[in-house]
């Protein structure tokens, strides 16, 4: 039988919010000139209802000591993002969360979006959202003849809105 070495934490949504959270990866030195600075994974988890509210188990394989972590909580046309870290056995949440409207991707033409770097362990500068549903775009993969890679786009559907972020340093151009 296999065994996970990691971590797990939960969180109460109340009723019609749902709540996804990422770990931030920070890229090591010797990759940078080829990879973005940060990259971000998706945490998977386990959901237990209990009567109006839902319990959310998050679950991270092999932490470090501390782990940086992106917390969206998705809501009817907003979103509240918290940021959040991992030490030890206790989640740190910022005290003040940032509630904002969707920025959103949205064509009235199926269109694709943004060509990156396809990474097989799932790790990503960008991450594109469904708001109805919380569920990520797939990119659609491709082989690249030019650069000799393997790359991802994501096919947005027309008359629909997205939701998407990409992590950044403080004093990049946003």
């Amino acid at each position: 039988m296999d065994t996970i070495q990691g971590k797990h934490f939960s969180i109460t949504d109340p009723q019609g919010v749902n709540t996804v959270i990422y770990r931030i990866n920070k890229t090591e030195k010797e990759f940078l000139k080829e990879s973005p600075k940060y990259t971000v994974e998706r945490l998977q988890s386990a959901e237990e209802l209990r009567g109006d509210l839902k319990k959310r188990t998050f679950f991270i394989d092999e932490p470090e000591d501390e782990e940086h972590l992106l917390i969206l909580s998705f809501g009817k046309e907003r979103v509240v993002i918290n940021m959040g870290i991992l030490e030890e056995s206790k989640v740190k949440i910022s005290k003040k969360p940032m509630p904002i409207k969707f920025d959103t991707l949205y064509s009235e033409e199926e269109t694709e979006y943004k060509n990156f770097r396809y990474t097989p362990n799932l790790k990503r500068p960008i991450s594109i959202i469904d708001p109805e549903t919380t569920e990520e775009v797939k990119p659609i993969l491709y082989f690249d003849k030019d650069t000799n890679e393997v790359k991802g786009k994501c096919k947005l559907k027309p008359y629909k809105s997205y939701f998407a972020f990409e992590i950044r340093d403080k004093n990049s151009d946003i």
